[in-house]
């Protein structure tokens, strides 16, 4: 009697933390615990006769991003600035996030970047000090070149 295989290992190896790379004003980042970002567009539906849409609207874009970095990390962008300016006074600039699994590549572009201030949170026994900045973007490129 022939029975049928089953697939057990769909995808293979997932995609975890230690599958990306972050890249960001021009060089990968190292200093980085924790990077989320999405996007969306508002949409409802329209009513016409009856109980059931007879469609939907859309309206606007919005996207965000936020991003968890080591104090040390945050001090050498820091230093690679002019004297008395502060982080928000850098450039819009993209973050390119590549996933690298299975021999599949997926590039990510968050694009027109800035950081809005700078803090620290630290409290009594924490062994690292790390800050989560919520970033101004404009839009994210989803699986781009």
């Amino acid at each position: 009697m022939a029975t049928a295989s089953t697939l057990i290992n769909k995808f293979g190896k997932l995609a975890g933390w230690n599958s990306i790379t972050i890249n960001m004003l021009g060089r990968d980042v190292e200093g980085i615990t924790e990077l989320e970002y999405d996007d969306n567009v508002e949409m409802e539906n329209a009513y016409g006769a009856g109980k059931f849409p007879v469609g939907y609207g859309e309206g606007n874009y919005s996207a965000k991003a936020a991003i968890t970095l080591y104090l040390e990390e945050v001090n050498a962008i820091q230093r690679s600035l002019p004297p008395g300016k502060r982080l928000s006074d850098i450039a819009p600039f993209d973050i390119v996030v590549e996933y690298e699994y299975n021999d599949i590549k997926i590039k990510d572009r968050i694009h027109n970047c800035k950081l809005p201030g700078r803090g620290v949170a630290v409290k009594q026994n924490d062994k690292t000090i790390a800050y989560k900045f919520e970033m101004l973007i404009s839009h994210i490129g989803w699986n781009v070149l």
